[in-house]
């Protein structure tokens, strides 16, 4: 069982559905990244997705495609990004790591090479968004070999017969991507949320965690009602950019602001009971 499997099963234990938080690795810079991921359990988060700085963040919005400019001029490498997943793991051997973006890295960086060192760092899972299950071969099977969650993202649009291929060869959780568009740029519809959780829910026996537009404690728990899991992202990015200075440094409050945020957002998915 995967750190993603147990944590995910003892919140359904204790009746209660995830926290899933998302920050870009490096933002906005190494050592204040590091203090925020190490706060985040403490705040309240459950499971952790770290984004993957990369140059062309087609499903992003502008907040997280900032986070990600901001992390690159800071020199942010892959490389470096696996350094601050091992130095979290020495305090915190527990707590499941995601790391999400973009395929064009982890080629560059070469696949195999990749995988043995997220492994060796302590990555439990990946959320490649631009490879589909076409192209499982490329990197979600030799995840899975090397015992590495591949974790997809559904969305609104994922009709009976694609859902079948999208859940193939799924672990971990599934990512529900609750509008169409970029993230952060719309307000989920908590009706069609409900009802698209219980329509995929017939095709998958894995958790489902609902993202994109997640911003308030309130949104949280309504969503904490009709899913496994709640993804906050845009939120937290928002949070550290606005503490930042003019240009663009980090400062004391920085770490501060982004666990205040998660604290708030926990407390609404932890008021929630099954």
């Amino acid at each position: 069982m995967s750190r993603i499997d147990a944590r995910f099963a003892a919140l359904k234990a204790e009746g209660r559905a995830a926290l899933v938080t998302f920050i870009t690795a490096g933002d906005p810079d190494p050592a204040t990244s590091l203090k925020v991921l190490q706060g985040l359990p403490g705040a309240g988060a459950d499971v952790i997705e770290i984004g993957m700085p990369f140059t062309d963040p087609m499903a992003d919005g502008p907040a997280i495609q900032a986070a990600g400019l901001r992390a690159l001029q800071g020199g942010q490498t892959m490389k470096k990004t696996l350094t601050l997943i091992r130095t979290f793991r020495r305090g915190d051997k527990t707590t499941p790591i995601v790391l999400m973006g973009y395929y064009n890295p982890i080629y560059v960086y070469g696949v195999e090479k990749f995988l043995k060192d997220a492994r060796a760092a302590g990555v439990d899972g990946l959320i490649v968004v631009d490879l589909p299950p076409e192209e499982d071969d490329e990197l979600c099977l030799p995840a899975l070999a090397a015992g590495i969650n591949f974790i997809r993202l559904a969305t609104p649009t994922t009709d009976e017969k694609r859902a079948a291929a999208v859940f193939r060869n799924t672990s971990g959780f599934v990512y529900y991507v609750s509008v169409l568009g970029v993230t952060g740029s719309k307000v989920p519809d908590l009706k069609s949320v409900a009802a698209n959780v219980r329509r995929l829910k017939g095709h998958t026996d894995l958790p489902i965690a609902v993202g994109f537009g997640v911003k308030s404690a309130e949104q949280a728990r309504a969503i904490a009602r009709v899913a496994d899991g709640v993804v906050v992202g845009s939120a937290l990015v928002t949070a550290l950019a606005e503490s930042l200075t003019k240009q663009g440094k980090a400062t004391a409050k920085t770490p501060g602001m982004v666990h205040r945020v998660v604290a708030d957002i926990a407390r609404g998915v932890r008021s929630v009971k099954a």
